[in-house]
């Protein structure tokens, strides 16, 4: 692996960390100032609203975030079998 793909693969774990965290806070619920909670929605709404027009409402479950991590991941693996 590169510098180069090592360092897409990083930038990509730190994304996924960052859902990860708004995916907990949405269950928390803290308060709308919290500056971590607002940091990770405007980080991953870019992301999250598109594929949330795409999907079909699911009982009122949100599945955006399990796109973006299975699609994460995915890269991830295409990129680390790289030459």
């Amino acid at each position: 692996m590169t510098s180069v793909t090592g360092v897409l693969v990083l930038a990509i774990q730190i994304y996924l960390l960052i859902l990860l965290v708004r995916v907990v806070f949405s269950f928390v619920s803290p308060f709308p100032t919290n500056p971590v909670s607002r940091f990770a929605w405007q980080m991953t709404e870019p992301v999250l609203a598109p594929i949330r027009r795409v999907l079909p409402a699911t009982a009122g479950l949100d599945l955006s975030p399990l796109v973006v991590f299975f699609g994460g991941y995915l890269l991830i693996a295409l990129l680390s079998s790289l030459p």
